[in-house]
């Protein structure tokens, strides 16, 4: 049988309240605005409409996770990072096809890394990893002991900017292939996705803005897509570009097709910064040990509480030690009991099998 072994988090534990029914949890913003920190709160778990929606598109609006506050300060940071933003300029770079809808008039897209290696300037980004109004979602849709499985990083389009032709699927939208890498299951009324996109929008995408795209429904699709509409020449009306603010989070499995709309806004720079997690014992990316000493860079650790820390663990089981975040935010080890830990150091000569 599991037993877990509490440890103490990082910050006090916030109290627990239900309203209709609905537990939530009380916590303060991550950033001091001009009159103090924020009392917000969330649900503790995923809602029965968040369940559906995701469900039933591949994809859900969780509005507001950042404060506007929030978003100011990502976006100063970006600021102070300009410079390092690197246009994907040549030709091998590009993502979509040239004189196709999603091409734009010219300019690559820009990319910018480092975010969760800034120090006190990466506070707003780090908070993502574990924030309590997403770990609720997380926790719905990987399951508990999720981990982080991309480096972060941030997307920018000045006005014509180059989007990204459609790609993913849980059948490969291009060649018709089985991605089992991006899986999408719900069984018994549990939700699992092998990869999750979480795209923090940093300013606002109206309506005909262009940027982020989705082809609702598709983590459930069977065929390739027809010809042309990967590159939107064909079929654009079911390619959805969803209306979203500064600070709203969109959730997508990876297996549902998406992609990027040319950028259209003369003098508002597209701004999002997209991570991507993963299940306890899913892998995608390979950042969590391709570093000095192993693990993801170091500068990546420095001021986490313990809930942020445990979502850069590698991917392993659950019942092997694994930190997991409870609805309080505090953080638990699951392990299997002493004699079976004890059982394995004598056959195999080490703590883990």
């Amino acid at each position: 049988s599991l037993t877990r072994f509490a440890r103490s988090f990082a910050i006090p534990r916030p109290p627990t309240f239900a309203i209709a029914g609905k537990n939530f949890v009380s916590t303060m913003s991550a950033v001091n605005g001009a009159n103090g920190s924020a009392e917000r709160s969330y649900p503790i778990e995923m809602t029965e409409d968040e369940r559906y929606l995701f469900d039933l598109n591949g994809y859900v609006v969780i509005r507001g996770v950042l404060t506007p506050e929030e978003v100011e300060e990502a976006n100063a940071v970006i600021d102070n990072h300009s410079q390092d933003m690197i246009e994907r300029s040549d030709g091998q770079l590009r993502n979509a096809v040239k004189g196709s809808p999603l091409y734009g008039s010219g300019p690559g897209r820009k990319d910018l890394g480092q975010v969760l290696e800034w120090g006190e300037e990466s506070k707003v980004f780090k908070s993502i990893l574990a924030h309590p109004r997403l770990v609720p979602l997380f926790h719905g849709i990987l399951g508990t002991g999720y981990h982080m499985d991309h480096l972060p990083f941030v997307l920018a389009q000045d006005k014509g900017g180059e989007g990204f032709q459609l790609h993913g699927g849980t059948v490969d939208c291009k060649s018709g292939e089985c991605n089992p890498h991006l899986a999408y299951t719900c069984h018994h009324g549990m939700i699992r996705s092998a990869l999750l996109g979480c795209n923090v929008m940093l300013t606002d995408h109206n309506p005909g803005d262009g940027g982020f795209c989705i082809v609702p429904g598709s983590h459930k699709s069977n065929f390739k897509m027809p010809e042309g509409m990967i590159d939107g020449t064909r079929f654009q009306e079911y390619i959805i570009q969803p209306a979203t603010k500064a600070g709203d989070v969109v959730l997508f499995s990876e297996g549902t097709v998406h992609g990027a709309l040319a950028w259209t806004p003369e003098s508002r720079q597209r701004r999002a910064c997209l991570y991507r997690f993963a299940p306890a014992t899913n892998v995608y990316g390979r950042s969590y040990f391709g570093h000095e000493g192993g693990g993801w860079p170091k500068a990546i650790y420095d001021d986490l509480n313990d809930a942020q820390r445990s979502v850069l663990e590698p991917p392993y089981a659950n019942r092997l030690d694994r930190p997991n975040i409870e609805s309080d935010g505090s953080v638990t080890i699951t392990t299997r009991n002493e004699r079976k830990k004890q059982h394995d150091r004598e056959v195999f000569g080490t703590k883990y099998f």
